[in-house]
């Protein structure tokens, strides 16, 4: 009996250890975690994978071509990860499939600032002057917000981050909006006082985000986290401590340094 009993502790006592031992190994040395990615991530995370890396947690970034992709991967556990999205974005994936995925750090905006070719500042448009917009309604509604925190017009308070052109409800200098494909806001800027232009398109033409714009977006206009990008996880994945780790790598001045220079102000830091 007695022989009996220290042969169940020695048992019990090796599992624990095991377990702990598992523990260990998984969060703290030798992890691998895979991150889905779209399109040129690698040099935003170079400073995320070098810190990890001191810690033993070697973070692979996984590339996709598409924006459908990555959150079946990630459902799917094909990845552990993913960081290409906002939270409009994710919401409308979780609605349509029923990803059982979420949200577990935020990362960036992406910048929509106002350019002109003629005008150094805001406070320089004159009545009746022309202003280019994306004409489709996601990127639409963002650029009245932005045209609002200019100054330039009023919005109804309960279309909330996603207006319309009828949600105007003060147009003091009469601005004319000229709705154009995203992609062929630039191209009216001879023609058109100002235009609120997507950064990657501003950057196609030639534009740096950080210093060309004569006003700059910021996070403080939106009043909820839909443009917000962020990191995605499985559901209940959380409180897990490596991925918390990767978060709080993510978010450090290292970070928002490759923001500015790299990315010529292009993504303006979302967790603070």
């Amino acid at each position: 009996m007695k022989k009996t009993a220290l042969v169940f502790l020695w048992i019990l006592l090796a599992s624990g250890i095991s377990a702990c031992g598992k523990q260990v190994s998984a969060e703290e040395s030798g992890s691998t975690v895979t991150i889905g990615v779209v399109g040129e991530a690698q040099e935003m995370w170079d400073p995320v994978k070098e810190e990890l890396a001191k810690e033993g947690i070697n973070l692979e970034l996984v590339t996709f071509t598409d924006y459908s992709t990555p959150n079946a991967a990630l459902a799917g556990g094909e990845i552990d990860l993913n960081a290409f999205q906002h939270y409009a974005y994710l919401n409308k994936e979780i609605e349509s499939y029923g990803y059982e995925i979420e949200a577990i750090g935020d990362t960036f905006i992406s910048a929509m600032n106002i350019y002109s070719r003629n005008l150094t500042d805001v406070s320089q448009v004159q009545r009746g002057s022309k202003v280019a917009v994306p004409g489709d309604a996601s990127n639409e509604g963002r650029a009245l917000k932005v045209l609002e925190a200019a100054g330039l017009i009023a919005l109804d308070k309960k279309a909330g981050d996603s207006p319309e052109a009828a949600d105007i409800v003060d147009n003091p200098l009469q601005l004319e909006l000229v709705e154009v494909d995203a992609a062929n806001v630039c191209a009216l800027l001879p023609d058109v006082a100002i235009a609120v232009v997507n950064c990657n398109y501003a950057l196609d033409n030639g534009l740096n985000p950080g210093k060309d714009s004569i006003f700059q977006d910021s996070v403080d206009i939106y009043e909820g986290k839909n443009y917000v990008n962020l990191i995605a996880a499985e559901k209940g994945e959380a409180d897990n401590e490596v991925y918390k780790r990767i978060v709080e790598a993510y978010q450090t001045e290292a970070v928002k340094e490759v923001y500015k220079e790299a990315f010529k102000g292009s993504y303006l830091p979302a967790w603070e």
